[in-house]
């Protein structure tokens, strides 16, 4: 952790809806005049899109389980503790981008699944913000989540984060419903071992539940709304979180435990301002006291 270049890290699965709360961090960035060096979690995967499928069909030959996003093999995770520990001590490292989809194709002239090449990150930034799969990884080999000053999981209930995957994936990035539903069943033991423990590392985890019939994610025909949910908000260290604040600004709101709000769905973005803006004063404060 670094009191003068602090470090946000937004951490949750394919699907899970991180890159919504990236937004509200922008919108909270920009309001506040932060200057944030953004990073995205697919950028350090260690293979382009056709290498991975060449690898999985490869293991998938000889009845093994191909590797996947979720898990160390696939991704540079050594280079990511780097990233961190860098910008911690000097606010420098390097990024790069993945190139998602034909938008992203057009706009850096590269095939979709291919990344730019490396960067510098930019000079004079406030913060570096990170959003993507390992923010809070601890494996024997690194541990990222020991240099992150504030860490958020996103953490919809498993069906809904299904949902979540398919409609975008198939809707946006071209694919098949069956290949998601092949990566979804590829990836539950990587979930299991290095997604879900990551969750019990965060300071808060913002947890969407839908009130609608999500008990077969395959055959859903739609994603629930936000009003068609609930979100459940935990604090690891509840100590300082005004309460009676948040119950009387977010209508319908009730604790559930004495660390824990639960929301309408449709307030998601007003709780995040609320809850996360301070957060990010206290950030900035601490840094300008170093500064």
């Amino acid at each position: 952790m670094s009191m003068k270049h602090p470090i946000i890290a937004v951490t949750g699965s394919s699907g899970a809806g991180t890159t919504t709360v990236k937004h509200t961090f922008e919108a909270i960035f920009q309001r506040e005049s932060v200057n944030a060096a953004i990073v995205e979690g697919d950028s350090f995967h260690r293979y382009t899109r056709a290498e991975m499928k060449a690898l999985i069909e490869d293991a998938e030959r000889t009845h093994q389980r191909g590797i996947s996003h979720f898990g160390p093999e696939a991704n540079l995770l050594a280079e990511l503790e780097s990233l961190f520990r860098a910008y911690g001590e000097s606010a420098t490292g390097r990024r790069r981008y993945y190139i998602h989809n034909e938008a992203e194709s057009m706009r850096w002239n590269l095939p979709m699944g291919t990344f730019t090449e490396w960067e510098d990150l930019p000079v004079g930034t406030d913060c570096l913000f990170y959003e993507g799969l390992h923010g809070a990884l601890v494996t024997d080999e690194v541990d990222v989540a020991r240099h992150v000053d504030l860490l958020i999981g996103v953490v919809p209930t498993i069906n809904l984060e299904w949902i979540q995957k398919l409609h975008r994936d198939t809707k946006l990035r071209g694919y098949t419903a069956e290949a998601v539903q092949d990566t979804i069943l590829r990836r539950m033991h990587d979930y299991v071992h290095h997604i879900v423990p990551q969750f019990a590392r965060t300071h808060i985890n913002f947890q969407r539940v839908p009130v609608v019939d999500t008990s077969n994610p395959f055959i859903a025909t739609s994603v629930p709304t936000q009003d068609e949910s609930m979100v459940v908000i935990r604090f690891k260290d509840p100590r300082g979180v005004d309460f009676p604040y948040l119950l009387r600004m977010i209508h319908d709101s009730f604790m559930s435990r004495a660390n824990t709000i639960v929301i309408p769905g449709g307030k998601l973005d007003l709780a995040m301002q609320l809850i996360l803006t301070p957060l990010i004063w206290k950030l900035m404060e601490r840094r300008r006291q170093w500064v």
